[in-house]
């Protein structure tokens, strides 16, 4: 992979729904993913007895090329944004270096 091409993608979606969300970049040819739990802060954040309900959210984060992120990314705004179940959104940033990541020519050296 292209280090000036490198973009993570991270996905934030309702809890639950991050495995079919590795499926698929995995099938968009991303070699992996990070899950991470999380939790979401909104201004419409709903209360109970004065208690604050926070949404479980789980983040997935991948490292591709911004050709995959692209084709991503696309998928997740029709099939996984706001106003679905999953409540999806996603963005990208620019990576200039990475370390330890794993491609065919690194695991032929181990």
């Amino acid at each position: 992979m292209d280090n000036g091409n490198m973009r993570a993608l991270y996905i934030v979606v309702n809890a639950g729904f991050a495995e079919q969300v590795v499926d698929f970049i995995r099938s968009q040819g991303s070699s992996g993913a990070t899950i991470i739990n999380a939790r979401g802060i909104s201004s419409l954040q709903k209360e109970i007895m004065g208690i604050s309900i926070d949404r479980e959210k789980e983040v997935v984060l991948t490292l591709t090329d911004s050709e995959i992120a692209d084709k991503i990314m696309e998928a997740i705004k029709l099939n996984a944004a706001f106003k679905s179940e999953a409540q999806g959104i996603c963005f990208t940033l620019p990576v200039s270096k990475a370390i330890g990541l794993r491609n065919s020519s690194s695991l032929d050296k181990i």
